[in-house]
């Protein structure tokens, strides 16, 4: 049906000013005083609505105004003019009005606030609220800034497969995927070729980890490219920054060293949260005062300051001689956990932090080894407030290290028969670096968890929609 979308009228109110317009919504609020019904509508092409105004003495559709009820979809015909209490805010009077789908008494978002735990009970609503339709505009507006900064840096963007036989990170947390009867085991004399022989792809398969193995064949051709698709975990984790799916950008760049990747990196973050408080200013304001205070302030210091680089030796160090009592003990070897790396970000620097030259053992195959043989040319940085964000390395390009690496870890050289190509077919220093979407929004909207920036949150136990 023809209208008009509310975000055109509040962008441009003097071109509409006096034109008789059809508008499409669901009604946000409605009350009414003295002969007179005001109902606020949203159609999500802003995030702000527009107030209708329905004057029994002028609509015949006054009574039918009164019955509605939160959450009622209409279709509402009338005159733009200027608000009584405010000329520079546009509002409507109504001429006529239809329902197009009631919200009976039932419908649960009757209250103006909800708790985030309540919400998550009923997902296939909450993007209804002011909450989820900021941070679903956010999330929109912040994948859209990716393929921009990328694209403007000449970057390549490629797909690469969902569905893949090799775990990237070998830390066995692949979903598995199988046209085999679930009632029939695996019997430990059958060997898994023989048992995966008549599966759909004749060998075991998973949703992917990571797209950086494949994404790594691209980069050896087109120089620099970048994936951004989901990504799978079956982590048994349930905190709050864990999901089993979630979106990843993995950009690759053949002929980078850590160095270049860590200049993208910051180049990066910086460029996406400042398109996003460029483009969405009303979104930001909303969960500058529901959830962070001074939020808006924060990302524009993050884009205004280097990030810090600091060796994980030194890092150790710092938190040995700090004094506190974390609850993870600190050793050099040891994984940093968030306590860790929340006391480096916020108590130490108050910025972000890139941690780089990790021991080996505590990183992945594929990363660069250093001179001094205990360490890999890797980083992670970490953000106040939400601990790491970007994990990447250098990758190792040397073909007789790879492969004494994979021997160590007793990992299945034949399975990457492929991926050791690259390094005997014209190999040259490469890098790249993986950057989890829903853990970026946690630090740009101020929100606590992980369930409450994907529209159906994947956690353990939790396939409800």
């Amino acid at each position: 049906m023809k209208h008009t979308d509310i975000v055109e009228i509040l962008k441009s109110k003097d071109l509409f000013l006096g034109q008789n317009i059809t508008l499409c919504g669901w009604a946000r609020t409605v009350r009414s005083s003295k002969g007179i019904c005001f109902i606020e509508l949203n159609d999500g092409s802003s995030f702000r609505g527009i107030q209708l105004v329905v004057d029994e003495a002028t609509c015949p559709d006054y009574a039918l105004a009164q019955k509605q009820g939160v959450g009622a979809a209409l279709k509402a015909t009338g005159t733009v003019v200027s608000s009584y209490n405010n000329k520079e805010v546009p509002e409507i009077n109504v001429a006529t009005l239809e329902v197009l789908g009631e919200a009976p008494s039932d419908y649960p978002l009757q209250k103006k606030r909800h708790t985030l735990e309540f919400l998550r009970t009923i997902a296939h609503l909450r993007a209804r609220t002011n909450t989820f339709n900021a941070m679903f505009r956010i999330r929109s507006t912040l994948s859209a800034a990716i393929h921009h900064f990328f694209a403007g840096r000449g970057f390549v963007y490629v797909h690469t497969p969902i569905l893949t036989g090799s775990d990237c990170e070998g830390a066995g947390e692949m979903f598995r995927v199988t046209t085999l009867d679930p009632a029939t085991p695996k019997r430990p004399e059958i060997s898994e070729a023989d048992f995966y022989k008549d599966d759909f792809f004749g060998c075991k398969a998973g949703l992917t980890v990571s797209g950086q193995l494949e994404g790594e064949t691209l980069a050896m051709a087109l120089g620099k490219i970048y994936t951004f698709g989901p990504t799978f975990r079956a982590e048994n984790s349930n905190t709050a920054r864990h999901a089993a799916e979630f979106w990843q950008i993995e950009p690759e760049i053949a002929f980078a060293e850590l160095e270049d990747l860590i200049e993208l990196a910051e180049a990066m973050i910086k460029s996406l949260i400042s398109e996003v408080l460029e483009k969405c200013p009303e979104e930001m304001a909303f969960f500058d005062k529901h959830y962070e205070n001074g939020l808006v302030e924060k990302l524009k210091n993050i884009v205004q300051q280097n990030f810090v680089i600091l060796e994980y030796t030194e890092a150790v160090r710092i938190l040995k001689e700090s004094k506190v009592q974390f609850e993870y003990p600190v050793e050099w070897g040891c994984d940093l956990q968030t306590e860790h790396e929340r006391y480096i970000t916020e108590k130490v620097y108050n910025k972000p932090v890139f941690v780089i030259n990790y021991p080996a053992e505590l990183k992945s195959f594929y990363m660069k080894q250093n001179p001094d043989g205990k360490t890999v040319a890797a980083t992670d940085l970490l953000l106040p407030g939400v601990g790491e964000i970007i994990g990447g390395s250098q990758r190792e390009d040397n073909l007789e290290k790879l492969e004494r690496r994979m021997k160590e870890l007793n990992m299945k050289q034949e399975d990457y028969w492929w991926y050791l190509d690259l390094r005997r077919f014209g190999t040259a220093p490469h890098s790249g670096f993986g950057l989890g979407l829903e853990r970026l929004l946690l630090y740009i909207t101020g929100i606590g968890n992980i369930r409450d920036v994907a529209i159906f949150p994947r956690t353990k136990g939790n396939l409800q929609f």
